[in-house]
């Protein structure tokens, strides 16, 4: 056995990436104050090749050091954009016929290995800011609400590995039907 090295690993380039078949799966990004966060996004949606990310409210945008120091390329080869107000933009994802999947502990929410709506074809999923979670506002619109079990003392995990626990089972899902 041996480690590969990068020039044999034969991934796609920027422009062969940005033509390639991608997971129906929006990500939004509700006020993540951390540019690392907000990098560890980026590159963690390229690796599942994802449709999409919104950044929106005090969310860091490209080009910026955090993001660049975490990404490392993927703010290139990723399709983004910034809106202003979170929920703007996920009215206008509900508009384009997305279901809206907020990563959240509420009342409601359903262990992400027991979520079975993956039925539907185009999903926005949206994770909430390092302290406060997801807003409200957010909340309110999701059309459901989806939380990792932890059995550990701390009540969440950082967003941006929670963010590649949810995408990971995501793209299992949409790889395999």
């Amino acid at each position: 056995m041996k480690k590969l090295k990068l020039d044999e690993l034969n991934r796609l380039t920027v422009s062969e990436f940005k033509e390639t078949d991608k997971i129906p799966v929006v990500i939004v990004l509700d006020n993540i104050r951390s540019g690392m966060n907000v990098g560890s996004f980026f590159r963690t949606a390229d690796a599942y090749a994802c449709e999409k990310i919104i950044l929106t409210g005090i969310c860091p945008v490209p080009p910026h050091k955090e993001i660049n120091k975490t990404a490392i390329g993927a703010d290139a080869s990723m399709d983004w954009e910034y809106v202003e107000n979170t929920v703007d933009a996920l009215i206008n994802l509900k508009a384009q016929g997305y279901q809206i999947i907020s990563v959240e502990q509420t009342d409601s929410s359903v262990p992400l290995h027991n979520y079975s709506h993956l039925n539907i074809v185009k999903l926005a999923v949206v994770f909430g800011n390092e302290v406060d979670g997801v807003s409200d506002q957010a909340i309110s619109l999701s059309d459901h609400c989806i939380e990792i079990p932890q059995y550990g003392t701390k009540h969440s995990l950082n967003v941006s590995v929670c963010g590649g626990t949810v995408l990971y089972e995501l793209n299992n899902y949409y790889r395999q039907s």
